[in-house]
């Protein structure tokens, strides 16, 4: 199975989801077919994110289940509910950003193996928003014992 890169958004994070889907594929040249949006199509300010997070948390963990390494990118206006909504998915481990060092993107993959990037669209500019998937595309997973052990305990405590 080929990495696939869901993303999903609120109203408030519906302009940028669509500047990330032409990011990923015009200047990351990921493949259209690889890059899923599931939703919204259409603006509605009335929209509710567990709606679109649950659904593209749900894909990321299903396609986990299947050894892909398949990630997400769910975006609202703080970051922080979609966050909480996604961590709620067996196999999922969220991790939001809205400003600041960039270096807890970096260790959000190098130590957690985050597998979902939640932003908060009314915390950083495109242009932040655009750099910090990027590095969070590009790092990898340390694949440390220590790291390894941990999120082993994750599973554990998921499959009780």
């Amino acid at each position: 199975m080929k990495k696939r890169i869901y993303i999903g958004a609120d109203h408030a994070g519906f302009e940028l989801k669509k500047k990330l889907i032409d990011f990923l594929v015009k200047e990351l040249k990921h493949e259209v077919a690889d890059v899923v949006d599931v939703g919204p199509y259409l603006y509605d300010e009335n929209d509710d994110y567990p709606d679109y997070v649950i659904s593209c948390a749900r894909k990321v963990a299903r396609n986990a289940d299947e050894n892909s390494e398949s990630v997400g990118i769910v975006i609202g206006g703080s970051g922080q509910g979609e966050a909480i909504t996604a961590n709620k998915v067996k196999g999922i481990r969220c991790c939001v950003y809205y400003g600041g060092d960039k270096k807890i993107i970096i260790l959000s993959k190098q130590h957690n193996d985050a597998n979902v990037l939640s932003l908060g669209a009314r915390f950083i500019s495109t242009r932040k928003a655009k750099n910090v998937v990027k590095l969070w595309l590009e790092t990898k997973f340390l694949n440390e014992e220590r790291h390894k052990r941990r999120i082993e305990k994750i599973k554990r405590f998921e499959r009780r």
